[in-house]
């Protein structure tokens, strides 16, 4: 049974920020580091600094020798079957480090030439020189290490949606990255079906790590072993072309220098800048989230429905009575349409000492589209707020007022008013330039009419097809995340 089933959400997976996990089984999805070292926000720095520094002192307890700390360290890594990610067979029973798992990785690691060169920098690392480490264990560790922060995503994702939380449930060891040390305590978390249960970022999991050893072996490692045959004159493995141009062909590489994971191991110790390289370049190239249509396939849920979302909204009574609703209802659709770009909803959040409260601040994660042009170009949206007016009245300057006195530089001069309809809304779209114009705030208002349009575009890229036969000009495929009318009505505030 789903989360979302077991607390009776009446929610889908692409409405929730957090992958949908069974209560008792395992989702094969896992947490990548690599992922998490490209978000910008401060949970994901906070997961960041936890990863480097837990690592760092695991490499310098096994570099001096030290086993009482590399015990102490790696002892703490239980198996976090409170997640339910990975590949276990009927009920979740954890992949991670138990205590002959954590001898042996503390063993080989001790021994591994490549944590004594400095190849094996990162926790991902492993999965390429440490036999036995592949994603799932990977995915584990990574859990163990950020479970506090791990932790207070999911009190926040309980509070948004309405999971209840139980108070005194043991927290299991968390990493302090200030003292560099395991502390354990009481927390408030969710028990389904007698257990605790971690919720995870969806923007976190992958079906496979963003550092591939078989991408590395095959478009990094084998050209270099090509290019070295080539200009070896005493090379067995040359093919003479017509042409006169020396050719080794990738097929002959691999019979000599095999491709196992000993064979890439052992191939790159002897030309380490190859692998170094290949960092480089993927450290420049963010990993793509899972996509709704992945996590779908991947966790057996279906995709979501946009349009059945968007009549939910569309079909709330108008007034105050209903606000919450609204406020819910327009919060799902959002959610879904606007992932991966908008992620953590959090509901109600206070400012200036909870003076002030917004109705839905999103965490702009976007690499690319509309949100991603916001910051391209000056606009500061590191968060994204959203205010919900459910009114059966015109909505005018005092709600315009109220969402731009929440824009700040520091958290963001983007905004979205989400109301019912208008009564005429080009006048409204001008108090929103005017806002803009008085440096208050970029304010963008949709109304039902609008929310129709956001899902038209949604499912039309979702639903493109090239033509054919094809045109003569070239035709650029729509994409979800340029959101075209949030593009139009940013240039009318801007114009």
């Amino acid at each position: 049974m789903r989360v979302s089933e077991y607390y009776n959400l009446n929610r889908g997976q692409g409405t929730l920020d957090f992958v949908d996990v069974d209560t008792v089984m395992d989702v094969p999805v896992y947490i990548d580091p690599s992922t998490i070292r490209h978000l910008s926000d401060d949970w994901g720095k906070e997961c960041i600094h936890m990863l480097t520094t837990f690592f760092d002192s695991v490499l310098d307890a096994v570099r001096h020798g030290d086993k009482a700390r590399a015990d102490y360290l790696l002892g703490n890594l239980g198996e976090p079957n409170e997640t339910h990610l990975g590949i276990s067979k009927g009920k979740s029973a954890g992949r991670g480090f138990g205590k002959w798992m954590r001898e042996e990785f503390a063993a080989k690691l001790a021994q591994s030439q490549a944590a004594k060169t400095g190849l094996i920098e990162d926790l991902e690392d492993t999965a390429f020189f440490i036999d036995k480490v592949d994603k799932d264990i990977i995915s584990d560790v990574t859990t163990n290490i950020i479970r506090g922060p791990l932790i207070a995503y999911t009190r926040q994702m309980a509070t948004a949606v309405g999971i209840p939380l139980e108070e005194g449930v043991d927290s299991g060891p968390v990493w302090n990255a200030q003292t560099l040390e395991w502390e354990n305590g009481l927390t408030q978390l969710p028990i389904a079906d007698g257990e605790k249960l971690l919720l995870v970022p969806k923007v976190i999991v992958r079906r496979d790590l963003h550092l591939s050893r078989s991408e590395y072996y095959r478009n990094h490692l084998v050209p270099t072993l090509q290019a070295e045959e080539e200009a070896d004159p005493r090379s067995k493995l040359v093919r003479v072309l017509k042409s006169g141009k020396r050719k080794v062909y990738r097929k002959d590489v691999e019979v000599k220098y095999g491709s196992s994971k000993p064979d890439v191991r052992r191939e790159t110790l002897g030309r380490p800048s190859v692998y170094r390289h290949y960092k480089e370049v993927k450290a420049q190239i963010a990993p793509d989230a899972i996509s709704h249509a992945e996590l779908s396939q991947a966790s057996g849920t279906p995709a979501p429905d946009y349009r059945k979302l968007l009549q939910a909204v569309v079909n709330t009574p108008v007034g105050n009575a209903e606000a919450n609703n609204y406020h819910a209802r327009v919060e799902a659709l959002l959610t879904a349409l606007f992932y991966p770009s908008l992620i953590m909803p959090e509901m109600e959040h206070e400012i200036h000492e909870g003076r002030k409260r917004i109705d839905i601040t999103y965490t702009n994660n976007a690499k690319d589209g509309f949100f991603a042009f916001l910051t391209r170009h000056k606009i500061p949206a590191q968060y994204v707020f959203v205010e919900c007016k459910n009114y059966g009245r015109e909505v005018g300057n005092p709600e315009l007022d109220q969402i731009s006195s929440r824009l700040s530089p520091l958290r963001g001069r983007f905004g979205i008013l989400a109301c019912r309809s208008f009564e005429d809304k080009d006048r409204f779209l001008k108090r929103c330039r005017d806002t803009a114009l008085d440096h208050r705030g970029f304010v963008v208002a949709l109304d039902d009419e609008d929310m129709s349009k956001l899902v038209d575009d949604v499912v039309a890229a979702l639903n493109w097809v090239p033509p054919f036969p094809p045109p003569d000009e070239p035709v650029i495929p729509p994409r979800v995340e340029t959101y075209p009318l949030l593009h139009e009505r940013l240039k009318l505030l801007v114009s």
